[in-house]
């Protein structure tokens, strides 16, 4: 027995173990895992008192409360994802769970967003309903938390062991009519489907699990579909005051005949769209109700409906497989494990950069991504992916950029709260971007790791940005939230070029107007503000709408899977701007934002040139905390001076571009760490 509890420890320090990916990058050794070779220390102990043979092959899981034995899965020696079974999913071992996977192709084209008027429908349930029509379809039989005692316990693959619980009616024979729902499966949400009418359906979201609140996001599957006939869905306890429902959002429909026989993944649909609140109240808060009306288009075809793209756990491993099973793309991008979530599941963080002798890469300055921190925000992972695949790309611009800096991107920050179709919160029932301050590290331990791991970077390198990818329920566009200390009006807002620069590239999606800048209290506790509190001057949350644009080109229009990868493209292609050595644009923006920030301050606007040399650039870059002063020591300034005087004497007589942009780079890393 002894001997099954220390397997069962060495199991476990295995699955918590993290990778350092940087020395592979320029060198690649077969080497033991320190976890590995602390449970065959431990092992040798053990098996002098125990008559037992040793092995670390064998590993014990408990079912039923008895110790269960199986064979461990094979060691993929560097990455992560060579483990198939590490990567699966984990469930909170009560919830019921469908099997299979789900796959859906990509996003529909663009689409126009439909003119809504508020409280367009009026639906009066007493006359529409009828005894012989109203019928509970679906109800998800897991108890769904209300109890304040309830919190989560464990977490295995599949779920619960037990067999699934039969849907509340079955179908009479083939001239039923009655759709059949389903949302037990990976982010899927749905409590409860009621037929109301011959063609019109209530349904009931699941809250965030161990919560009473956050129903916003939606995603369920359909079948038993009928074309031609007009439907209603009524969704009605979403808890949000406004949405963008009333300005013209429409939900998303998959259809599996449509992708099959015409290659049309998501779209939007519905008509008589309307947002309006209807008398009832959850957990002492009015309920507010999404109603649609729409076609399927096909006869007995299998539908989901979704309220953005879903872009689920096991999409990102399926994506980060094929990145490793590539030997070209492979050698840029290393995939390792920040840690495991509450439940389990592996946390990925990539190092994005070109392999490099350790003197050089040591100057590389960081960039570091996160994203999916509020699971019901699924526009971050396309966003995030569009990123990636742009640093991976063949592109100049995509080499320059891995030359220049090492990018860690974590993709999914909320594994857990992305598997059972939360919108907001982690198993913790808790918001994990809260929580970047607390230090409880077993119960957020993704925010936990992520802070450690910027706070160590840090240390070794500048971190030039840090930004993290959400989603907005309420405005349209792109837009950041950013930080920077209260000012006087004409002092250089360096911390605004960025998102100025990003407003200029993608002119038709990123709203500059709609960005802030302001540090909160209340949002001390976001990745935003507390890695910029470490001295990460440009620490951004890139919120990108649920719906659409509503300027430029793309005014009235919702965004797609390839507006939203395209916008992954252009953040990456104005981190070049930002950093290139002709500071033109980067003058031309730092001018501009003096001038706005004037105005608003009631100031007359001053025509004269800006000085917007290094010096400027470094002022507001420096190594001190951006918290505590806009500038770097005294004794650094006037070294500036003279290390900008060398620099444009030295480009003087490059003629290289891409060589002129990496010494910059490398002169700015210098000035930061001198």
């Amino acid at each position: 027995m002894r001997d099954n509890i220390h397997r069962r420890i060495c199991h476990s320090s295995f699955s918590y173990s993290s990778f350092d990916d940087e020395e592979e990058l320029e060198g690649e050794e077969q080497v033991k895992a320190p976890a590995e070779e602390e449970c065959s220390h431990k092992s040798e102990d053990v098996s002098r008192v125990s008559p037992l043979p040793r092995t670390t092959q064998v590993v014990f899981e408990i079912q039923s409360g008895r110790a269960v034995p199986r064979l461990r899965e094979p060691r993929h020696l560097y990455g992560v994802s060579g483990h198939v079974s590490q990567t699966l999913p984990r469930w909170p071992h009560e919830w019921e769970v469908i099997p299979g996977e789900i796959q859906h192709i990509g996003g529909y084209s663009t689409d126009s967003i439909s003119p809504v008027k508020t409280n367009q429908v009026h639906m009066d349930r007493n006359k529409c309903s009828s005894p012989g029509h109203v019928m509970c379809l679906f109800v998800l039989n897991v108890h769904v938390c209300a109890d304040k005692d309830n919190y989560f316990l464990g977490s295995r693959v599949g779920g619960r062991r037990s067999s699934l619980t039969a849907a509340a009616v079955s179908l009479s024979g083939p001239d039923d009519i009655t759709l059949l729902f389903e949302g037990r499966f990976e982010s899927g949400n749905l409590l409860k489907a009621t037929r109301v009418g011959e063609f019109d359906y209530e349904l009931s979201l699941r809250t965030d699990l161990y919560t009473e609140k956050h129903t916003q996001w939606f995603y369920f599957r359909v079948r038993n579909t009928r074309a031609g006939v007009r439907y209603r869905f009524t969704i009605t306890n979403l808890l949000k005051v406004t949405s963008l429902y009333e300005e013209g959002q429409l939900p998303l429909l998959y259809s599996e005949e449509e992708a099959r026989i015409q290659g049309v993944g998501w779209h939007r649909v519905g008509q008589q769209v309307s947002y309006q609140r209807n008398g009832r109240h959850h957990a002492d808060q009015p309920c507010y109700s999404l109603s649609w009306t729409f076609c399927f288009p096909y006869d007995q075809d299998t539908c989901y409906l979704a309220h953005c793209f879903p872009y689920t756990y096991s999409n990102l491993w399926a994506h980060l497989s094929e990145i490793e099973r590539d030997p070209h793309r492979s050698r840029f991008c290393k995939v390792r494990t920040l840690c495991r979530s509450l439940a389990g599941n592996l946390v990925p963080v990539l190092t994005v950069t070109n392999p490099s002798h350790r003197e050089d890469r040591i100057h590389k300055p960081a960039v570091v991504l996160t994203a999916r921190i509020h699971p019901g925000e699924t526009n971050s992972s396309w966003v995030m992916r569009g990123i990636l695949n742009f640093l991976l790309g063949d592109s100049p611009d995509a080499a320059l950029l891995r030359d220049a800096f090492v990018f860690k991107l974590v993709p999914m920050l909320n594994p857990d709260g992305v598997i059972v179709g939360n919108y907001r919160c982690s198993l913790t029932g808790r918001d994990l971007n809260r929580n970047y301050k607390s230090i409880l590290r077993d119960s957020f331990p993704t925010v936990w790791a992520t802070h450690t791991m910027v706070q160590r970077l840090c240390e070794e390198r500048k971190v030039l940005l840090y930004c993290d990818l959400h989603g907005h329920s309420r405005k349209h566009n792109v837009f950041t939230y950013g930080c920077e200390n209260p000012r006087p009006a004409d002092r250089h807002p360096h911390e605004r070029v960025f998102p100025l620069m990003l407003s200029k590239n993608c002119p038709d999606m990123f709203s500059f107007g709609s960005c802030k800048f302001k540090v909160q209290r209340s949002k001390e506790g976001t990745g935003r503000v507390s890695l910029w509190r470490l001295g990460v001057l440009n620490s951004f949350t890139l919120e990108t709408s649920f719906c659409g644009s509503n300027i430029g080109k793309r005014k009235g229009t919702h965004f797609s899977t390839q507006d939203l990868e395209m916008l992954g493209a252009q953040f990456c292609d104005t981190l070049l701007d930002y950093c290139d050595p002709d500071r033109t644009k980067y003058s031309a923006c730092l001018r501009e934002l003096q001038e706005i920030m004037r105005q608003e301050a009631g100031l007359p606007i001053d025509n004269k040139p800006t000085d917007t040399s290094l010096t400027d650039h470094e002022a507001s870059t420096s190594g001190s905390n951006s918290s505590q002063t806009d500038g770097p020591p005294a004794h650094l300034q006037a070294f500036n001076k003279v290390v900008t005087v060398v620099l444009l004497h030295f480009c003087t007589f490059i003629t290289n571009e891409k060589q002129k942009y990496l010494i910059y780079i490398s002169i700015q890393t210098l000035c930061y760490e001198t």
